[in-house]
């Protein structure tokens, strides 16, 4: 589940210190930076971002300490506060029940009252942890398994960075990845066939999980591969026709046609692991296509891929193999699931799909 990430920049310093903070934000890929009251503007003249600050010209409206002064607003709210004893952590449940952010800040750095406020107020607000090092950030977002909804960062610019790093590592969700047996390949004619360009390089043994069938997907390698008759195009995967599905960063499935630029994608590599890139757009054109068999244990199933040298698929080795030369009996790898999918959403009911 993605993690809200905040980065605090009202400390009591020079403005250049302060710009310093909001430009690492930008850069970082921060949802939010928190300003002092007056500065959103100038903020929003470095880029786009939402500011949260106690003034009416913010995004959303900072709260500090005080439960009276939530009211009803028709901008977002965050309520801020310094845990120092039982009462403090009381007044915070209640104000989740109002606001759409609380902040908490434990100053003695204790798990038992941040345990108590992730089970209270679980579903009815976000709740972020202010945090000032990797290890409090890693510590957050681990506790009761579920970890706090995200952090506020209160730190340099290089630390920013470190707490950043660690956010994606937590984050990142490994697949189980298994190894199926190539049973059949056949010509089946022209389709519309989906070229999925993402915002980002992707990595040799890196792509996207496709199929025809929403619980058993092909790792298609992306178009990283040199070869002598056309250039790669590292950003890319020749995905497979319009119907076919792809396994989302959020663990939904979206037919190929159904993605838009500034949708979020799922890459994965030939180890499972997974990371999230940003579409830059999709391309649909008419091609021939292939319709590729495989079996795991005693299941089938199928997806169709374009017909060309230049559409892969990944071996157990992590290799690329190309659809124009694998062959019956070759192994490659598939992401396989018991449950069904309704509206992309995993269902346990009994789906066939063929």
């Amino acid at each position: 589940m993605k993690k809200e990430l905040w980065i605090k920049a009202n400390q009591n310093t020079d403005w250049e210190k302060r710009k310093k903070l909001v430009t690492t934000a930008l850069e970082s890929g921060a949802d939010a930076v928190l300003v002092r009251t007056g500065e959103s503007g100038k903020v929003k003249e470095l880029g786009r971002i939402t500011t949260i600050s106690d003034d009416k010209d913010s995004d959303v409206q900072l709260i500090p300490d005080d439960i009276k002064k939530l009211k009803r607003l028709k901008k977002p709210q965050a309520f801020y506060k310094i845990i120092k004893s039982k009462d403090d952590e009381r007044e915070i449940a209640k104000a989740g029940k109002i606001a759409d952010f609380v902040v908490i800040n434990a100053q003695d750095w204790k798990v038992i009252p941040l345990e108590n406020l992730i089970a209270e107020l679980k579903g009815k607000c976000k709740l972020l942890v202010e945090v000032a090092n990797a290890a409090e950030a890693k510590l957050a977002l681990q506790t009761l398994e579920v970890g706090a909804d995200g952090l506020l960062i209160n730190a340099d610019v290089n630390e920013i960075i470190k707490i950043r790093k660690t956010i994606e590592e937590m984050t990142t969700k490994k697949l189980e990845l298994q190894v199926a047996k190539i049973t059949e390949i056949k010509p089946v004619g022209m389709g519309d066939r989906v070229c999925v360009d993402t915002a980002s390089m992707f990595r040799l043994g890196e792509g996207m999980l496709i199929g025809s069938q929403s619980n058993a997907l092909f790792l298609v390698h992306s178009e990283t591969v040199e070869t002598p008759y056309v250039a790669p195009r590292p950003f890319r995967v020749n995905a497979g026709p319009v119907h076919a599905y792809t396994l989302l960063p959020n663990g939904k499935t979206n037919y190929l046609s159904e993605l838009a630029t500034g949708d979020e994608v799922l890459a994965v590599d030939w180890k499972g692991n997974t990371r999230t890139l940003i579409l830059g757009r999709s391309k649909i054109e008419k091609r021939p296509l292939l319709m590729i068999e495989a079996k795991f244990k005693n299941k089938k199933f199928r997806t169709l891929l374009q017909n060309a040298e230049t559409i892969r698929l990944v071996n157990p080795k992590g290799k690329p193999v190309s659809v124009a030369k694998v062959k019956v009996g070759d192994e490659v790898l598939v992401y396989l699931e018991d449950v069904g999918r309704h509206f992309g959403m995993a269902v346990k009911e009994s789906i066939k799909e063929k």
